[in-house]
Order: C-alpha cells, then sequence, then structure tokens
C-alpha cells in the first residue's frame, strides 16, 4: 500500500493517504444526501402538506357555508323583511319575533356567537332580546359595516378581530356581514351581521398536526393575520412571515432560502377571499429518513474500511519514533523542563524534535519573563489607578468647588464642575489600557483647567500638540502624573507666576510629549536619580514619574520612555516618547469624553 504514495516525506504520505479518503466519503455523500434529500422534501412537502391544508380548507369552508346559510335564512324570513323595510309612520314588524326567529337558528349552533340586523331607518335587533349597543361606537365607520354597503348584497367575510359593538362585551370573532335589499332590488334596507366565535377555528386549527415545528395559519387577500398559533410573537415583531409571497402564490407551494431553518409554504385559496397556509420546515420533511441513514451508515463504514487500512499501513512506518517522541514529551508535560529529546531519524522526527526542544528552552526563558512582567504590571495598574484618583486632588477640587460657590461664582463652579467629570469619566474609559492621543489631551486639559482654577493667578498653562498625531494612540493616563510633578514641585512654591507648557508632535517612528515648566529645577544628580526604581513607593519624588517610565518600556520597548532636562532655577522639561501606534478602532464611549 505505501508504494501508492511514491514520497519521501511522511507529512506528505499522511496528506495524501487521508486526502483520497475525505475526498472519496465527500463525493459519496454529497450525491446520495442532495438525491434522496431532494427527493424527500419535494414528495412529503406537496402531497403531505397540501393533503392536510386542504382538509382544513374543507374544514373552514364548512363554518362559512353554514354561516351563508344562516345569513340566506335571515335574509329570506318575511318578519326581517318587514322589520327592515318599514318606514316612519308605518307598521313595523315585532323585533320580539325577529329575535326569536334568530334564537331558534342559533340555539343549536355553539360557534355562532350572535345574529344581528342594523336596519337603516335606525333599527336594531339581535338573536338576544336584552342586548344594547356601545355608545362609544359608531357603527358606520367599522370594518365589515363599510365592506357590506361597499359590496351591494354579497356576501363579506372579515378578518378575525374583537367585536366591541356591544356594550360591556369583546368577543373575539369572524364577521360575515351582507347589505339587504328590498324585493325588487331597488334600495338598499340595512345590514346584516353574523358574527363566529373566532375559538371554533382555533380549535380545529389547534388539532392539525403538522410535524413537530410546523403549523398552519390564515390571512385574508389585504395580507391580515386571520389565524395565527403564534399571533402574539407576530405583533410583537419577535416572528414574521412570507406574506408578500404568500399572497402572491395561488394554490400551491414555495420554499424559502434560510439555511438550516428554510421553510415549505403549501397555500390554498378560498372563495371568500382566505389563503390558508401550512408551514413546515424543510428538515422535518424527509419522509425516508430510515432509508438514508443506512445509506449514510454504509458509506461511511466503506469509507471507514478504507481509511483504516491506510491508518495501518501508514503508522507502521511513523508510530515507533513518534511514540518514542511521545514519551520524552510526556517528560516536559510533568515539568520536567530540563530535559531534552534525542534527535534520531526519520528526516520530520528529527527536525521536530529539534524544533521541540527549542520550544522547551524559549518555554523556561518565557516562564520567567512572564512571572517578572505580570507582577511588574499588576503594579502599575494598580498605580495608574491610584494616578487616575487621587483622593487629596478630589477633596481640595471639590473644597475648592463649595468655596467658588459660597461666593456666588456660578460660571466657575459650572466650568470646574465639568472639568471634573469629564476628567473622571476620560479616566474609566472601560478599561482600557491605550486610548487616543486626543482623548489624552482631553484629559490633560481638564486636569490643568481644575489646577488653573485652584491656584489661580499663581498658573498658567498652554498646549501647543500636533493635531496630526491625535489618530495615534497612546497609554491611558500617560501625562497625568508629569503634570502633578511639574505643578506641586515645580511652580507651586514659584514666586510669581507659574507657567506649564505642553507640546507634542512625532518624529520617523515615534510619537513625543514635552512637558515643561518655569519652576525650581533641579540639579544633575535629581535628574540621574528621578527614573531609578525605588524599593519603597514612597520614596519617590511626585507620584508615579518612574512608573509612567517603566509602563512605556513594557507596552512599547525599551527604546521608549522619559528624558529629563532641567538645571537649577531653570525649570525642567520632561519629554515622552511612545512608539507610533494608528489607532484603527472607532471612537467610543470611553475615549469620546
Amino acid at each position: 500500500m505505501m508504494d501508492i504514495f511514491k514520497f519521501k516525506s511522511i507529512q506528505t504520505n499522511i496528506a495524501a493517504a487521508f486526502a483520497c479518503l475525505i475526498l472519496l466519503t465527500a463525493v459519496l455523500l454529497s450525491v446520495m444526501s442532495y438525491q434522496l434529500s431532494a427527493s424527500a422534501v419535494r414528495e412529503t412537502a406537496q402531497d403531505y402538506t397540501a393533503e392536510l391544508i386542504n382538509q382544513v380548507k374543507t374544514n373552514i369552508q364548512t363554518y362559512i357555508t353554514s354561516m351563508e346559510n344562516i345569513s340566506m335564512l335571515a335574509l329570506n324570513n318575511e318578519d326581517v323583511r318587514n322589520f327592515v323595510a318599514a318606514e316612519d309612520g308605518e307598521e313595523m314588524a315585532s323585533a320580539q319575533s325577529v329575535s326569536d326567529y334568530f334564537q331558534s337558528i342559533i340555539v343549536s349552533r355553539k360557534d355562532v356567537r350572535s345574529i344581528n340586523v342594523f336596519s337603516y331607518n335606525g333599527q336594531f335587533v339581535s338573536d338576544r332580546s336584552d342586548i344594547e349597543l356601545n355608545p362609544n361606537i359608531k357603527l358606520t365607520e367599522l370594518e365589515w359595516y363599510k365592506k357590506a354597503q361597499s359590496a351591494s348584497g354579497r356576501i363579506v367575510v372579515s378578518s378575525s378581530h374583537v367585536q366591541h359593538i356591544f356594550k360591556d362585551e369583546y368577543g373575539w370573532v369572524v364577521s360575515l356581514s351582507r347589505e339587504l335589499w328590498s324585493k325588487d332590488q331597488k334600495r338598499p334596507l340595512g345590514v346584516l351581521l353574523v358574527d363566529l366565535n373566532f375559538s371554533a377555528i382555533n380549535d380545529t386549527l389547534n388539532n392539525i398536526d403538522l410535524s413537530k415545528r410546523g403549523y398552519v395559519f390564515i390571512v385574508d387577500n389585504s395580507g391580515n393575520i386571520v389565524y395565527h398559533p403564534q399571533q402574539q410573537l407576530l405583533y410583537s415583531n419577535l416572528k414574521t412571515e412570507k406574506i408578500d409571497d404568500v399572497l402572491k402564490q395561488g394554490n400551491g407551494s414555495f420554499v424559502t432560502d434560510e439555511g438550516r431553518q428554510s421553510r415549505i409554504y403549501t397555500v390554498q385559496d378560498t372563495n371568500f377571499g382566505w389563503k390558508i397556509v401550512g408551514v413546515s420546515y424543510v428538515n422535518e420533511l424527509i419522509g425516508n429518513k430510515q432509508k438514508m441513514q443506512l445509506s449514510f451508515v454504509a458509506a461511511g463504514v466503506f469509507c471507514l474500511i478504507v481509511g483504516l487500512i491506510l491508518a495501518v499501513v501508514i503508522s507502521r512506518h511513523l508510530s515507533r519514533p513518534i511514540k518514542k517522541l511521545q514519551e520524552h514529551m510526556k517528560k516536559v508535560e510533568r515539568g520536567i523542563f530540563d530535559h531534552r529529546v534525542p534527535i534520531e531519524n526519520p528526516k520530520e522526527i528529527a527536525s521536530l524534535a529539534r524544533t521541540f526542544n527549542l520550544m522547551v528552552v524559549k518555554i523556561e526563558e518565557l516562564m520567567s519573563q512572564i512571572v517578572t512582567e505580570q507582577e511588574f504590571k499588576r503594579k502599575s495598574e494598580l498605580s495608574a489607578l491610584q494616578a487616575q484618583i487621587n483622593p487629596h486632588f478630589l477633596y481640595n477640587t471639590l473644597d475648592s468647588i463649595i468655596w467658588m460657590a459660597e461666593g456666588k461664582k456660578t460660571e466657575e463652579v459650572v466650568l470646574m464642575t465639568s472639568a471634573l467629570a469629564r476628567l473622571f469619566r476620560a479616566s474609566i474609559s472601560r478599561g482600557q489600557e491605550l486610548v487616543s492621543v486626543r482623548t489624552e489631551i482631553e484629559h490633560v486639559t481638564n486636569y490643568l483647567t481644575i489646577q488653573k482654577m485652584r491656584y489661580k493667578d499663581k498658573l498658567d498653562f498652554t498646549i501647543d500638540v500636533d493635531p496630526g498625531i491625535y489618530h495615534y494612540r497612546t497609554l491611558k493616563v500617560l501625562l497625568q502624573p508629569l503634570l502633578e510633578n511639574a505643578i506641586y514641585h515645580g511652580v507651586k512654591n514659584k514666586i510669581g507666576i507659574g507657567e506649564i507648557r505642553v507640546t507634542g508632535g512625532e518624529e520617523d517612528d515615534c510619537v513625543w510629549f514635552q512637558v515643561s515648566d518655569n519652576g525650581a529645577g533641579m540639579d544633575e544628580q535629581a535628574m540621574r536619580s528621578i527614573l531609578e526604581p525605588r524599593k519603597n513607593d514612597r520614596e519617590s519624588k511626585g507620584v508615579g514619574v518612574v512608573n509612567v517610565h517603566e509602563r512605556i518600556q513594557l507596552y512599547f520597548g525599551m527604546s521608549y520612555g522619559l528624558s529629563y532636562e532641567s538645571a537649577p532655577g531653570e525649570g525642567t522639561t520632561v519629554t515622552v516618547r511612545i512608539a507610533r501606534i494608528e489607532n484603527d478602532e472607532p471612537s467610543k464611549g470611553g475615549e469620546s469624553s
């Protein structure tokens, strides 16, 4: 069998063998599944579903026909005709006799809710003599009433609706209405209304078994839902139906293209304006499922046998060196990282062993590096969070707001409160470590605005950052610790106005920022020691300069970070250099603050 695949590479032999196996399996299964599925879906959907829908149509037609017969009995009754034909001053037929006649018609019909006649002379009679019309309803504006008038004596069947023409009654019905005419058919006399309890149709359709998920629904010729088992989901837009396609379809079927949720719609027209629709899911309409399963099993067994033969033959040439390699790997899996795999033939296994040995060495190095970096990162994130929300800064800011409020300085209160809100909102940034330069500059502006209002005439600032770098990304709250140092250790105790200048731009492959002040400055020794790590955080001058420097190098590399220029009495300039990273993500809530 190995002669079939005359390749030197083990990987090529395996690939060729299993490619043939997969190809053979795919061809067999695809051809059989397509033929059997297409045949099963077509036959089952067209025969079984159509037969059920036709049965539903017959049952509903029976209800509608019985309502039509009731209307004909009422139409041909002399008392009814006399009642609606009477004019002012003429003797009118007894409303009680008409009501009794209607009662005799429906006494054995639980599916008929009521029979009513509304004459154009303003009279009304029902099978229930004690019923009253709803005074809040204008009869002539109801849909079934207007359609009966426009049909000129023909029968009109409504969609399902709530009948609210009677006082304190709100039944769910289907209405049959028709206009009553004089014997000579020259003038209309009134409107006959027969209401069928909707529960009669609902009970009929609920008994239809159309697969596990299949169902039947009814629409009228205007696309209004007459009945649907999940009507509330339709009204809530949680479920949709292909109503437009149903209205275009005559008697017949069509299939939707919805992947695994594809449905077959079987439509039957009626002679009273409704369309009865059966919906079945394609994956449930496979009648010869057992036959398909047997075919799939047979094909699977055949492919399995071929695959096993190939696997056994090929594995004999591969299993021995691979098992040895596996034994060595298990030692590393148990945590013995000082173990090395002997490099032996065949060529692929030797290459794999060499690569594995290099990987183990690299894993040892990375594990040590990760432990160190993760510990530092946790400390950095904690320090960054503390730098974002400095309780002492918040207390002083709120104290300043209270002081200005007591002095009726409304505009200053609004300005400082707004700046404080934007400052904290930007510092949240939904857990993002990198934000756009634009967001960082807005954060700096809000922070300096608050500080300027606190220190009044002792502090002024200028921000001159190239807008061309706004779309790059930077660490969140990068410049605030540097500004705090400039204020508290540079210009706070200066006689006269302390000035802080923030600039920024790009050069080569980096983005740079500078924070300059005209404060006290520092000597060479202080400048050299300011970026040296402290054993104790309390030894740190300021609020996190070392942390900022180490965060930059952690995220962007050792070639980036902070550098200082200063001299006693001449102020200090700190330069920040970070890698240039494009801001490809769209602006989010945390960055828009």
